[in-house]
């Protein structure tokens, strides 16, 4: 159990990443009331009669608004794990990325060595057209300076972040130059994606990977659906995929399945107290036609599994993963005076068969720990160990087999990969920041990387041994320990490091078709036989 727990961090590489970001992603907001919420001051409302009689006589002063949010956390936490209390603090962090832009310069930066360096400009955003290039170090704001003072992520986004039309100004030093380069920008908006990558596997099929169901998350898939067919005319087949996608906006996930399905069909259902909701198919799907494989698995949550839900009960395409998340509860968002929310679950939503895939909760059920409890019973190596309940089977229309009760079964299972991990790949990427040493790499070789182009750079790369040395250092490791790994083991490392580079130099795109080639999911449906 010990090894077990050692080499988790590594096998669930985006698990922390994700457990940040779940609990934003997992509500389907189907409405937003904006309402007036106060504790009732009635002589008769015991909650109200405990909060001011507090106040006013605990010996120390307290925070009345604070104990009003915890006694909210409290009673949201009791009924069950999505019903939960958005501060007025927390909720513009959490609501950007669902609504699809903000406010800022239009930037992705890292803090490395105390430097912020600009990694990307947004295209067409304001950096871009203030002439900010990646590799660029900002070293002033406003007159202030920010590199070696120990600045954080958070206190970046804080400067360079503000209204519409307002201006920052900024000093920057970049490669080359000897004097720093003063730069002014007027802040606009700035997309949030939530299609991460469309790109064609190969001349018939493409890949659109959706990372959360946003606002704009229909309007991003059509048009990468429309990219996708110019440059690939030929495309008969899309794999769509929703690993790691937590969720969102339900009106999002129905407009695209009413792309990928024929009119008049159902979507999904919702029921609520007394109150049921159908959701169906109001046009002719543009991409009805189109051969589909969706790949999921055990992050994939809430509007994911609605889609990959309607796709399997209409036999449409072929689910292939590992179960999905569970998460069957729909939430309205209720806006509070004080600019807090809350968002309470409302309904449960079933699949057209009739299926709640929401997973059990309650009792002595440890919900949170249910990821770890899937690795250890062996359920994210073996279809067999998965837990199905007969009472919940559901049959589809062509007469396939398929279960409610906790998240969506794929049609084609395909195992955690855990090939090529080892002890120093965990430290390269958890204690030694290679992270870092790839955005450096990436940032002085620039140029040559460029030139070289990415499928020559995918095709040869290797990570260069001065580097492979450092970061040994880094962790405390041996240049024997390194030379004991296996081939495949080494293989993992270098293609690691090799997508961090192609993040840097060609975008998601770069990172995508680096990460893809070894995919377990899509080479074992038989793609990448041959380099894209």
């Amino acid at each position: 159990m010990k090894s077990l727990r050692f080499f988790l961090p590594l096998v669930f590489a985006a698990t922390l990443i994700l457990g940040v970001w779940m609990g934003f992603y997992l509500a389907n907001n189907i409405g937003s009331k904006n309402i007036e919420f106060i504790i009732p001051t009635g002589s008769n409302n015991k909650l109200s009669r405990i909060i001011n009689y507090i106040d006013e006589n605990y010996v120390d002063t307290v925070a009345k608004e604070r104990l009003i949010d915890k006694a909210i956390k409290t009673v949201l936490e009791e009924l069950d794990p999505h019903s939960y209390y958005i501060s007025k603090e927390d909720f513009n962090a959490i609501n950007e990325p669902l609504e699809g832009n903000f406010e800022g310069i239009g930037i992705e930066f890292v803090v490395n060595k105390d430097t912020l360096h600009v990694v990307h400009t947004i295209a067409g955003g304001p950096s871009e057209q203030a002439g900010l290039i990646p590799g660029d170090q900002i070293i002033v704001v406003e007159n202030d300076t920010i590199a070696g003072v120990g600045i954080k992520n958070s206190e970046v986004v804080k400067l360079l972040r503000g209204r519409k039309g307002s201006i920052v100004n900024i000093k920057v030093r970049r490669k080359g130059e000897d004097k720093l380069i003063p730069v002014e920008i007027t802040r606009d908006e700035i997309p949030i994606k939530s299609v991460d990558a469309a790109l064609g596997v190969n001349d018939t099929t493409g890949y659109i990977k959706i990372s959360r169901f946003a606002k704009t998350t229909y309007e991003e898939f059509m048009g990468a659906m429309d990219s996708l067919s110019a440059s690939h005319p030929n495309i008969q087949h899309l794999v769509i995929d929703l690993r790691n996608n937590g969720g969102g906006y339900l009106d999002a996930a129905i407009k695209i399945c009413e792309q990928l399905l024929p009119k008049g069909k159902l979507i999904v259902y919702t029921q609520g107290k007394g109150n049921k909701r159908e959701y169906f198919s109001k046009k002719e799907g543009k991409y009805q036609n189109i051969h589909l494989t969706v790949l999921i698995n055990e992050f994939s949550a809430s509007a994911s599994e609605i889609v990959a839900g309607a796709i399997q009960d209409h036999d449409r395409g072929t689910i292939v993963g590992r179960r999905s998340f569970g998460k069957g509860l729909v939430q309205e968002q209720l806006s509070l005076k004080d600019n807090s929310a809350l968002r309470l679950t409302v309904a449960r939503y079933y699949t057209p068969t009739g299926r709640c895939i929401q997973k059990p909760y309650g009792g002595n059920i440890d919900y949170d720990e249910d990821y770890y409890l899937r690795y250890e019973s062996g359920e994210l190596f073996h279809r067999d160990s998965i837990k199905v309940t007969d009472s919940l089977k559901f049959t589809t229309p062509k007469g396939k087999i398929v279960y409610g009760g906790g998240g969506i079964i794929p049609d084609v299972f395909v195992p955690l990969d855990t090939t090529g991990n080892s002890e120093i790949l965990s430290g390269f990427v958890y204690v030694g920041n290679m992270n870092a040493f790839g955005f450096n790499y990436a940032n002085k070789q620039r140029k040559e990387l460029e030139a070289m182009g990415l499928e020559s750079f995918l095709n040869g790369f290797t990570i260069p041994d001065t580097i492979v040395d450092r970061m040994l250092k880094e962790i405390s490791a041996s240049k024997s320990q390194y030379k004991k790994l296996s081939a495949d083991q080494k293989e993992r490392i270098n293609e690691r490091f090799r997508g961090i580079v192609a993040r840097h130099i060609w975008n998601s795109k770069g990172f995508y078709l680096n990460s893809l080639r070894r995919d377990t999911m899509l080479t074992s449906l038989g793609f990448f036989n041959e380099a894209p």
